[in-house]
């Protein structure tokens, strides 16, 4: 294996990492429990069970934001039924990892479910979505922009570049002021890059000032994981990745490893609190880039 190739692999078991820490969230003794918060009319947050989920009950029907780990669709649409007696008619996947897109299946092949093209490309290529489970697969795409329902019931989707793969969406909920930012946002660490999916170290805190140079009138942020967010988490986060890429960026052409690079860099003194750099994250990430760079 090339050099290229080695890194290309040793990101791909980075971001595996990443993502089993979630695979256990929200069970209890073997129950699988998922937790719901209301956040504004008809517009909730399940949590449990893979990434968060975004519940929005419109006139015509309930619209779900990525659908957690595979099964996990019975305890989700139970928690649902205790919101609304309405039926899902939706399903919005902002990117193709198992933890957002593995209850698909679950839901009738009536739902219509909803991606970016890239999304929707790397779906293809999954295990997951094989034989009759091609038709848990987005039927309907966007490129870089496109608007479901109208009025209060309004949904705006939106692609802004590479970053966690090369599909994130952000799914904008307008009369609400809310938008579901997917895996783009989900923690305050060095980004998870999945280069296997088109994601971008090198691009993401551009994709990331794109995103908070479009969005307005935004009050909350529902990141990928963990708690929710504000149009300030978003600036300061592509701030952060933009330091970041830059101090991999520099050192890589100064001839560092990527060890010399993870043990030497460390968060700007006094710039983001409540930011983190574990080792591990934080290699992961530094691979991605050089993966990129040696390309």
């Amino acid at each position: 294996m090339n050099r290229a190739g080695a890194l290309f692999a040793l990101v791909a078991t980075g971001i595996v990492s990443i993502t089993a820490g979630t695979q256990g969230q929200g069970t209890v003794q073997g129950t699988r429990v998922v937790e719901v918060q209301k956040l504004k009319e008809n517009l909730y947050l399940l949590t449990g069970g893979g990434g968060n989920t975004a519940v929005f009950v419109t006139d015509l029907g309930v619209v779900v934001v990525d659908t957690k780990l595979a099964g996990w669709g019975q305890p989700m649409l139970d928690k649902i039924k205790s919101i609304t007696s309405k039926p899902v008619t939706t399903i919005i996947n902002t990117h193709a990892h198992g933890d957002h897109t593995g209850s698909n299946e679950f839901f009738p092949t009536s739902v219509e479910i909803v991606a970016q093209e890239n999304t929707r490309l790397n779906m293809d290529r999954q295990e997951a979505f094989k034989g009759l489970k091609v038709n848990y697969l987005p039927k309907l795409m966007f490129k870089d922009r496109m608007t479901l329902g109208s009025g209060k019931d309004r949904i705006d989707l939106y692609y802004f570049g590479a970053g966690h793969t090369n599909g994130d969406a952000w799914v904008v909920f307008p009369a609400l002021r809310v938008v579901h930012a997917g895996d783009m946002l989900s923690s305050k660490q060095p980004p998870p890059v999945d280069l296997d999916n088109g994601g971008s170290g090198m691009a993401y805190p551009d994709t990331l000032a794109r995103a908070a140079a479009t969005l307005k009138n935004i009050d909350m942020i529902i990141p990928g994981h963990g708690p929710l967010m504000t149009m300030k988490d978003l600036e300061e986060y592509g701030q952060f990745c933009r330091d970041f890429r830059n101090g991999v960026v520099s050192g890589y052409g100064h001839g560092l490893s990527i060890g010399e690079i993870v043990e030497s860099w460390t968060i700007p003194a006094g710039r983001y609190r409540d930011y983190a750099a574990p080792t591990e994250r934080t290699t992961a990430a530094a691979r991605a880039i050089f993966g990129e760079l040696t390309r």
